[in-house]
């Protein structure tokens, strides 16, 4: 997995990257009640607003971490937003992108870099 500094989580398979949230965010987030997913077929550029996200503490939006289309959403989510809480690394990713160039995934942080960036 590679990681973003908001607290996105990538793991890639060829061209396709899923992505979710880290569970560093999902427990500073608190309980999460709503989540709107993007459309697929979706194009979307790197820092593109594309997800909102909802909690009993604050809302905040899934921003997308790289170029490409979105290609799959996880409509689990929208039935059941705590998942998040439940799972954030696992079941509870928000979208799948086909990405425009695999070599970025380069530019992201390993887990141990994104350890270092929250503290633990």
């Amino acid at each position: 997995m590679k990681y973003t500094e908001d607290h996105e989580w990538l793991s890639a398979d060829g061209d396709i990257v899923t992505v979710g949230i880290t569970e560093y965010a999902a427990t500073q987030l608190g309980d999460v009640v709503f989540i709107e997913l993007p459309e697929i077929e979706t194009q979307v550029a790197k820092g593109d607003e594309i997800c909102v996200i909802e909690s009993v503490k604050a809302a905040s939006d899934i921003t997308a971490p790289l170029d490409g289309e979105i290609v799959e959403v996880n409509e689990a989510l929208v039935a059941n937003p705590s998942l998040v809480n439940d799972d954030a690394t696992g079941d509870a990713w928000f979208f799948k992108l086909k990405i425009d160039d695999p070599s970025a995934l380069d530019d992201f942080m390993t887990e141990d870099e994104y350890k270092d960036h929250i503290g633990e």
